[in-house]
């Protein structure tokens, strides 16, 4: 499959402060590419370049062939795009900042917006400055695919989104690749990259440290899970689990605290033998997944990067 996005050697420094080195990555015609990274690692800077929002201190950026500099304004025809943060009128209703949209790309088909709109549970009539973060990112995810463009830049598209327009998204995806088109997006989320992105590439403190496909991260995820049991904890019906790298037996004897590689199967399955008080399971931040999988690598991660790292995802059984 032809290449979409081409990127060789891209760079770009502010200053002394790191901005992304060397980065070189394909994106094929037709495929969801995830572009994971701890918040400050790079992605942003990454699609400001790709957008021509920034131009590269060296290396090359091209998309469909295009310079992605010199022919900025022929790639913007082929491309929707969600910025990180939206700066948009905040006197104008959501209908009206859609509309506006529209006749900059020549007209849009009013049947398949109403779809999009109403799929997200979005109220049009509200002007901008009323909507909630959730909000916002709706008429941002509104505004790029409306036009059903040949490609889709999203720049951590489902932040602020609740869990049942996360899931809507994520089929919104599904259907642009079903439809042959493009989509790349960023986030600091594993799971989402795992759920919805055929390849993925890895950024950390500016760099690139791999791209290969979406089964490859099972290598570097990782989860905190603590069971209480009603009775005295079964430590041993755990160490010799797959995936199962550390059990530890708190002092309350009923408690144990595991830290699990890959999917958590296993565990459920060998703690639904016996009878169970709660159960969590905890996703680390990713810069702490980093910390831990690149430890021997020789780098560490930049403060701010670890200041800035992603939320939490926990999921408690009661």
């Amino acid at each position: 499959m032809a290449a979409i996005i081409e990127t060789r050697g891209l760079t770009k420094r502010y200053g002394a402060a790191r901005g992304i080195d060397d980065v070189t990555f394909d994106v094929s015609e037709g495929e969801v590419f995830g572009f994971l990274g701890p918040n400050g690692a790079g992605k942003t800077t990454t699609i400001r370049v790709l957008m021509a929002l920034l131009r590269a201190d060296a290396g090359t950026a091209q998309i469909a062939g295009l310079d992605c500099w010199q022919q900025s304004v022929e790639i913007k025809r082929l491309v929707g795009y969600l910025p990180g943060e939206l700066a948009l009128d905040s006197n104008l209703t959501g209908g009206q900042i859609l509309e506006y949209f529209g006749h900059l790309r020549g007209g849009v088909d009013q049947t398949y917006l109403k779809r999009l709109i109403d799929r997200l549970g979005l109220d049009p009539t509200r002007k901008f400055r009323q909507y909630s973060s959730g909000n916002k990112r709706k008429i941002g995810i509104v505004q790029a695919f409306m036009h059903r463009p040949r490609l889709l830049i999203l720049d951590e598209p489902t932040n602020g989104l609740d869990p049942l327009n996360q899931q809507e998204f994520d089929r919104m995806v599904r259907e642009v690749r079903d439809d042959g088109r493009t989509v790349l997006l960023s986030s600091h989320i594993l799971t989402e990259v795992e759920q919805t992105c055929d390849r993925v590439a890895i950024i950390r403190e500016g760099r690139l440290v791999r791209v290969g496909g979406v089964a490859e991260l099972k290598d570097i995820k990782r989860h905190d899970v603590t069971i209480t049991f009603a009775g005295t904890a079964p430590s041993d019906a755990f160490k010799a689990l797959d995936g199962v790298d550390q059990v530890e037996a708190l002092p309350d004897g009923r408690t144990l605290r595991l830290v699990v590689s890959g999917g958590l199967d296993g565990v459920i399955k060998a703690a639904a033998q016996h009878p169970i008080v709660t159960l969590t399971s905890q996703e680390p931040s990713l810069e702490d997944i980093f910390l831990r999988y690149y430890e021997g690598d020789g780098q560490t991660a930049g403060s701010q990067a670890a200041k800035e790292a992603s939320k939490e995802a926990s999921h408690v059984v009661h």
